[in-house]
């Protein structure tokens, strides 16, 4: 029996489904609905046409959710197809812009009968990197949203408010949203005493330097500043004591997630070559192997993982014209990761240091020079997985300085 392709156009309650034979003749078609009954009618269409699940090859657009897990538990194989991907295959054989859930299944399904060795299977990565990744990126949408927030109250302040600007340069502080939980208008927190607001600091957490700090928090606060209407101050007080909260829930969740991450991230086999290499702790250690996975078949060269984060360069090249650019078309968070990784390597890796201001000293810009090491410790991150070995120092960089030195010898 030949192999059995199935395209799987998913929303939100239900999946329009397609199977067809190795030369592309329709066998089933239909919608299932989410959930349990949904995936049982499938496989009963699947064993209608396959006895063995390694002969049945899905395509869908997605490579996250129960269905998908139940879709590779099942012994499928699975082919994650990015969108965009599929909208340009849709455009290669409809160029009219029609467009249904029907015909989406059907050319998923043709998609993988025909294209599957141009695209990567879901990954089989570990419960414990999947536990890290759901984590991590909680984590990390928390931080956003408290960044947003911040933001948020920072133009508010502005607006009628500016002595607390200068007060509070990090509006995320325990210090500034103590103050402004206790005086979150320009009148109450000039009438603050010295003593008022060494004891809000001391209540927030703060333990040294309180009486400097209350000192220059109140001149702050004392100073003389562009003044709102009253009615106006009263209405954006109200917005800013509710903000406040709201930036207080969040510090405490980041907290508790990042506690509950450090703990996922230690007990995972891999932690000690993560935690060895230059610049990673454990909450940016624990973004990156989420991102990445544990597969170990999952990347067949360094070149596959540098392209997968979005650090290796793009060259377009077409007749005469040839140019090298920045990949745009990434993983986000992971390339966002990376970046903040060679940042953090630099003051604890001499060879990062050298490698980064070697690349400023031909002309890169900050965040090419970065994205130029991130890149470099992508492909030794993978050295160290594939070889089961901690980051060394010279091993990683030694070569680069012997090269160095024969040039200025």
């Amino acid at each position: 029996m030949g192999l059995l392709f199935v395209g799987d156009d998913w929303a939100e309650d239900h999946h329009d489904v397609y199977l067809m034979d190795e030369d592309g003749r329709r066998l089933a078609a239909g919608r299932l609905s989410e959930g349990l009954a949904g995936i049982s009618r499938l496989h009963r269409l699947v064993a209608d046409h396959a006895t063995d699940p390694n002969l049945v090859v899905v395509g869908i657009e997605t490579d996250r959710g129960l269905w998908v897990q139940a879709l590779v538990a099942a012994g499928y194989r699975v082919f994650a197809v990015n969108p965009l991907a599929v909208a340009r295959y849709r455009d290669r054989h409809h160029v009219g812009g029609a467009k249904s859930d029907t015909a989406d299944a059907k050319l998923l399904a043709d998609l993988v009968r025909t294209d599957r060795h141009n695209h990567r299977s879901v990954a089989a990565d570990s419960d414990a990197a999947e536990g890290i990744k759901v984590l991590a990126r909680a984590h990390q949408n928390l931080i956003w949203a408290r960044t947003r927030h911040t933001n948020q109250l920072r133009h508010a302040l502005r607006e009628y408010y500016p002595a607390a600007l200068e007060a509070f340069p990090d509006l995320a502080d325990r210090d500034a949203l103590a103050v402004l939980g206790r005086a979150p208008d320009p009148a109450t927190a000039a009438r603050l005493t010295r003593k008022q607001i060494v004891a809000v600091l001391r209540k927030a957490g703060r333990q040294r330097l309180l009486n400097h700090r209350a000192d220059e928090i109140q001149d702050a606060l004392r100073s003389d500043q562009l003044a709102a209407p009253p009615m106006v101050t009263k209405a954006f007080a109200a917005t800013t004591t509710a903000t406040v909260g709201i930036i207080s829930a969040l510090n405490t969740q980041i907290d508790q997630l990042a506690e509950e991450l450090s703990a996922h991230f230690e007990q995972h086999p891999d932690t000690a070559i993560y935690r060895s290499l230059p610049g990673l702790g454990e909450i940016l250690g624990a973004r990156v192997l989420g991102e990445f996975g544990d597969d170990p078949e999952r990347y067949a060269t360094a070149k596959c993982r540098k392209n997968y984060a979005g650090t290796s360069p793009l060259t377009v090249a077409s007749g005469k014209k040839r140019a090298v650019l920045a990949r745009h078309v990434r993983n986000r968070r992971l390339y966002d990761a990376i970046d903040q990784w060679a940042f953090c390597s630099l003051n604890t890796s001499p060879g990062c240091r050298a490698f980064y201001d070697q690349r400023r000293q031909t002309g890169d810009l900050h965040h090419t020079a970065l994205r130029a090491l991130g890149n470099r410790l992508v492909g030794i991150l993978h050295g160290c997985l594939r070889n089961h070995t901690c980051y060394d120092e010279d091993t990683a960089w030694g070569h680069r300085q012997s090269t160095s030195e024969l040039t200025a010898a």
